[in-house]
């Protein structure tokens, strides 16, 4: 089999997922008492109508590429990130207070902050990485409960030292950053902005890392068989630390991106509320941390949210129609990795490698 048929056979587990996503879809739209084709039409139309709403998927889509990019570089290292939430919070409260505080021409303050939200997220997931390597805590608790610690302690920050006092509302917030700081947008009018460029690029660089070096064939051998990778001389403690850096350090540049490129702040609990982090992951998840397939998952799932918006506005049937979707998706992926979980089962598998 040629390698564009190995990758389009790789690609089936999703396509699969998502037809039986769009199934599900349509029954949920006929209990709804609304139209399976008026509502699909919509819903394309919301995320492809116009150049403009082109644009807005692009623009949604730029994190969660990002962090699937994150997820995918330790999924395909045999370990499970979950702390994308946390370690966005960091990447983007850090480019924040760079942009407001560093001096210097607005194009260097916005490379730096870029720059501290990567070392932010990947400093704050290589703790968990040490966490497990030092001390055996389970990585897929620790990046979990980490999430918690890393937004709590953003909001504590801009509830109260880094407020911004200068507005009458109670938000709690950094100031707005200068707009020479800003990421500039890609076309006049349109929020789609070089976040997406760099996002891509994250793309093609991971999958040039993981399939032509070195590295990343130690990588994927140590996600394949950890034991086999590390008889053949694999150095699993440094490869994780590296890996979790650089998978918190995407996450971290996600944050920042959208600081940079569509807040020009950083807003508590903005991050969550847009369920980036968690939609990132499923991306990653879906494509089985195929840097390609899963920036391809991320965005669908951009285009599945931009969307939902356009059936609500147009028809009778209710914005989650997109949720419906995405559940299914989820349950697909809860079962397939549950049925490799119980396979490895006999292995012993006690610390945060992928399963």
């Amino acid at each position: 089999m040629n390698k564009i048929g190995a990758w389009l056979l790789s690609l089936r587990g999703p396509l699969v997922a998502i037809i039986i996503g769009l199934l599900a879809g349509s029954i949920a739209i006929l209990v709804a008492g609304g139209s399976i084709a008026e509502t699909y039409t919509e819903m394309w139309k919301g995320a492809f109508g116009s150049f403009y709403f082109f644009t807005s998927t692009l623009s949604r889509a730029t994190p969660l590429i990002l962090v699937a990019m994150g997820s995918a570089v330790a999924f395909r290292s045999g370990f499970f990130n979950l702390g994308a939430e946390g370690q966005m919070a960091f990447g983007g409260l850090s480019a924040a207070l760079i942009g407001l505080h560093v001096p210097g021409p607005g194009w260097f303050v916005c490379i730096v902050a870029m720059l501290g939200g990567i070392v932010a997220g990947g400093l704050w997931s290589a703790m968990a990485g040490y966490f497990d390597v030092r001390f055996r805590v389970n990585l897929l608790i620790t990046t979990m409960l980490l999430n918690y610690i890393a937004s709590l302690f953003a909001g504590y920050l801009v509830t109260y030292p880094f407020k911004d006092k200068t507005g009458a509302g109670a938000m709690a917030q950094t100031q707005m950053l200068e707009h020479a700081v800003w990421l500039p947008k890609l076309f006049k009018g349109m929020t789609v902005h070089a976040g997406f460029i760099i996002a891509i690029a994250a793309v093609v660089i991971l999958y040039v890392y993981l399939a032509r070096s070195v590295k990343g064939y130690e990588a994927r051998m140590l996600g394949g068989n950890p034991l086999f990778a590390v008889y053949g001389g694999v150095r699993r403690t440094s490869l994780m630390l590296t890996t979790m850096f650089a998978s918190g350090g995407l996450a971290g540049l996600a944050g920042a991106a959208e600081v940079l490129g569509s807040q020009y702040r950083y807003i508590d609990g903005s991050f969550a509320s847009a369920d980036y982090a968690w939609t990132g992951i499923m991306a990653a998840l879906l494509a089985n941390g195929n840097p390609i397939g899963s920036a391809v998952g991320a965005f669908f799932l951009a285009a599945l949210q931009t969307g939902g918006m356009g059936v609500e506005l147009n028809t009778d049937v209710p914005l989650e129609i997109g949720s419906v979707i995405q559940a299914v998706l989820i349950l697909f992926i809860t079962v397939k990795f549950s049925w490799r979980f119980m396979r490895r089962k006999k292995g012993a598998i006690v610390d945060g490698s992928a399963v």
